[in-house]
């Protein structure tokens, strides 16, 4: 009976949790989400090589990070409109390579001639296993174009684009498979 009890407990706190999480992306299934587009440094004059593609265990995103010509990013997005407001962070799944990656999230706030502000937290991956990763957005740091920034907010009402980003300073390949994301 008392194994029984502690089974019910573990099933009501697992409904909990799902009944807080909204689903964004899954990459996986029958009707998958499409795969996230990329943005890489050659924007402004890097060698680095990335994007994303789906593959049976989820969006692969993957390619070679260059540090030559001032390069050093590799990143993939989606763009939209989220509201997350009722929502503590985002939570995700992921097969790493033990690199440290990026969540990159814009809202409505702008930075310079209407450049939007980039509101990151970085996360390290164990290579070969899959993690789940929870990112609160209230431990985001604000940054534009990898300079630190102060005195900007995120609006999780507005959220415009979610992203994933390489920019370790760590030259050579590199692959991050997601199989979905939700808010949390």
């Amino acid at each position: 009976m008392f194994i029984r009890v502690v089974s019910l407990s573990l099933l009501l706190v697992a409904n909990v949790v799902a009944e807080s999480m909204k689903p964004l992306f899954q990459f996986t299934g029958e009707s998958p989400s499409n795969p996230w587009v990329a943005t890489n440094d050659g924007v402004m004059g890097g060698l680095s090589k990335g994007g994303a593609i789906l593959v049976e265990e989820g969006m692969l995103f993957s390619g070679t990070l260059s540090l030559e010509n001032n390069g050093g990013f590799s990143s993939v997005y989606a763009s939209g409109s989220y509201d997350l407001s009722d929502h503590q962070g985002l939570r995700f799944s992921v097969l790493g390579d033990g690199r440290s990656y990026e969540l990159r999230l814009n809202s409505d706030a702008l930075y310079r001639a209407g450049s939007p502000v980039s509101f990151r937290q970085t996360f390290d991956t164990v290579e070969g296993e899959w993690i789940e990763v929870f990112v609160p957005f209230n431990e985001l740091k604000q940054s534009w174009r990898g300079r630190e920034l102060n005195g900007y907010a995120l609006n999780t009402a507005d959220i415009r684009r979610i992203g994933l980003m390489l920019a370790d300073k760590q030259p050579g390949k590199f692959a991050l498979k997601v199989r979905w994301v939700s808010a949390e």
